[in-house]
C-alpha cells in the first residue's frame, strides 16, 4: 500500500468511508493473527492511506481458503508496501516470510521499526523500484505463493506491475490487486490482464479489490 490521492478532511468526516470511527491516520492495526489488535505506527505523509480494515479482514479471508489455513508454507511479497498493512497482516498469520518493498526512504524507515517492535522475524524490508526489483527478483528465480500489489492510484502502475508476477509467481500462487477502478473482465480484458482469472472481487467505498490466479494454460 502506497501514496494514493488525498482526500479533503471533510470528505468523510469523523467516521471514515465505512461509516464507523476510524483510527487516527498514523496508526494501523493488524486485524488477526499473532499480533491480532497491535496498533502500528504509520509514516505520516500525504496520501498514504493503509487498506482499510474491512477490506483486509475479507482479503485475508479469501487467501486463508486458498491456502487452505498453511500460512507456514506460504511466501508473500508486498511490492508497494507503503504503511505495510498487508505485509504485516500476512506475517501476524504466521506466513513463511514477507518481503515488503517501497521507495519511499522514510516509509521503508518506519517499517524496519515496525519489524523491531514486533521482533518479526518473517519480515524483510526493501527500498527499492517495485518494476526493477520484481524484474531482478524473477532474473534470479525468486517465487512468491502471494503478492500484494497496491500501488499508488492514478500511474497506471497495476497494468505495468502485473505482468512483471507472471514470472514471480510459484505454481498456484495468486496476486491480489487493490485499485481505484474494477478490473475489466469479459471482451473487455486489455492484454496485460489477459492470463489472469478474477478468483474474487469486491468494492467497499472507493476502494476496489482483486484476488487473481494465472489462468491454468499460462501457469
Amino acid at each position: 500500500m502506497q501514496r494514493k490521492p488525498a482526500k479533503s478532511p471533510g470528505q468523510h468526516g469523523q467516521h471514515g468511508q465505512h461509516g464507523r470511527p476510524r483510527l487516527a491516520p498514523q496508526q494501523v492495526r493488524i486485524i488477526g493473527g499473532e499480533w491480532k489488535r497491535r496498533l502500528l505506527p504509520v509514516l505520516d505523509a500525504l496520501g498514504l492511506r493503509p487498506t482499510p480494515d474491512r477490506v483486509r479482514e475479507t482479503v485475508f479471508n479469501w487467501i486463508n481458503h486458498q491456502v487452505g489455513g498453511d500460512w507456514d508454507e506460504v511466501d508473500c511479497l508486498d511490492l508497494f508496501a507503503g504503511s505495510g498493512a498487508l505485509g504485516f497482516e500476512a506475517a501476524s498469520r504466521g506466513a513463511r516470510s514477507v518481503v515488503m518493498l517501497d521507495f519511499h526512504g522514510p516509509a521503508v524507515r518506519q517499517l524496519e521499526l515496525n519489524k523491531e517492535t514486533l521482533k518479526a522475524a518473517n519480515v524483510s524490508a526493501l527500498r527499492g523500484d517495485a518494476f526493477a526489483v520484481a524484474r531482478d527478483m524473477a532474473l534470479r528465480g525468486q517465487r512468491f505463493d502471494v503478492i500484494f500489489l497496491d500501488p499508488p492510484y492514478q500511474q497506471d502502475f497495476v497494468a505495468k506491475a502485473l505482468p512483471l508476477c507472471v514470472d514471480l509467481l510459484k505454481e498456484g500462487g495468486m496476486v491480489y490487486v487493490e485499485a481505484e477502478f474494477a478490473l475489466p473482465e469479459g471482451a473487455d480484458v486489455p492484454d496485460w490482464l489477459a492470463p489472469w482469472e478474477q478468483i474474487r472481487a469486491d468494492k467497499a467505498g472507493m476502494v476496489y479489490y482483486h484476488l487473481l490466479k494465472l489462468h491454468e494454460n499460462k501457469a
